[in-house]
């Protein structure tokens, strides 16, 4: 009966009173070697195995108490995200008049802003680009935080300006380096490997280049969307990562995508991430080469089409 009143097996110590075990037999079978064990304070697992993370999951939220929402690397991993800090804690949201304080591996966070739940698999989760931002602003590293968001936006799963909108309207601590990358990100960048690359076509001296622009030939049929595009000599660049490119099911589509690019006559540069790094000279030198032989080319007939905001 127990295990049907608990969550997942986790359970109140009060409500076990209510249910007529007392505190006292409660607690002696959470002793070293009982039945049981308290994992946070007034909370039991029936059960003395290791804690399952969903059990731990639940746990929190028993402790933390009515209308807490899971935020943070936890949210973010259950909406799918992987570019995640290696962080077993537990980020909970809760009212702004609930006096609960962090204890163990439960992170407590008190917020007037308390957003609308998502609720996954019976767990409620702050929404994406909230618990995306929540993690973020407890990060130093500007890489992670950049793989992240990156992740987030290129996936289709946050919308850049409400990233925005969340950073203007929330919690305004420790969101100078989210800030600093969502600069990038606004500014067409799709990947971290595309903020990498912006910095890099800076110092070429050449003419500005646009990023993720779709392509088209003059009979309107589509090319391809370069991660840049230098339109007045008809340069794209590709920014193609083991990661994306590489992988078995989307081999076939890049060697598609570049048999479309040299039957419109368009020069195209591939890079890998790791170079824009390790030698960005070198890929400066290459773009540069690239930019002259496109240069020295008609101009591909190509028409372009801007992302909307």
């Amino acid at each position: 009966m127990l295990h049907h009143e608990s969550r997942a097996g986790a359970i109140k110590v009060a409500r076990l009173i209510e249910l007529g075990v007392p505190s006292r037999t409660a607690y002696r079978r959470c002793v070293p070697g009982g039945p049981w064990q308290r994992p946070l304070p007034g909370i039991v697992l029936l059960n003395n195995g290791h804690p399952t993370r969903r059990q731990l999951v639940e746990a929190a939220l028993l402790y933390a108490g009515e209308g807490a929402i899971v935020t943070g690397a936890e949210a973010c991993r259950r909406h799918g995200l992987t570019h995640l800090p290696d962080d077993s804690s537990v980020h909970l949201l809760i009212p702004e008049g609930h006096r609960i304080n962090s204890s163990d591996y439960v992170l407590i966070e008190r917020t007037i802003h308390l957003p609308q739940p998502t609720m996954r698999d019976g767990v409620p989760l702050a929404p994406l680009v909230r618990a995306v931002l929540d993690i973020c602003r407890r990060l130093r590293d500007f890489d992670l935080v950049r793989a992240l968001l990156a992740e987030a936006v290129q996936r289709g799963r946050a919308d850049p300006y409400r990233i925005q909108a969340e950073l203007e309207n929330g919690c305004q601590r420790g969101t100078a380096v989210p800030r600093d990358v969502l600069r990038s990100i606004l500014r067409g960048a799709r990947s971290v490997a595309e903020g990498d690359a912006m910095r890099v076509w800076e110092r070429t001296g050449l003419p500005p280049f646009e990023w993720n622009v779709e392509l088209r030939d003059d009979a309107g049929r589509y090319i391809a969307t370069p991660d840049g595009w230098c339109g007045e000599v008809g340069l794209a660049w590709e920014i193609d990562s083991y990661d994306f490119h590489f992988a078995r099911k989307h081999y076939s589509d890049t060697i598609e995508r570049n048999s479309r690019y040299n039957n419109a006559c368009i020069t195209l540069v591939q890079t890998l991430p790791t170079k824009l790094r390790s030698d960005p000279q070198a890929v400066a030198k290459e773009l540069i080469a690239a930019y002259h032989t496109a240069a020295a080319r008609p101009r591909p007939t190509v028409h372009t089409i801007t992302p909307a905001p």
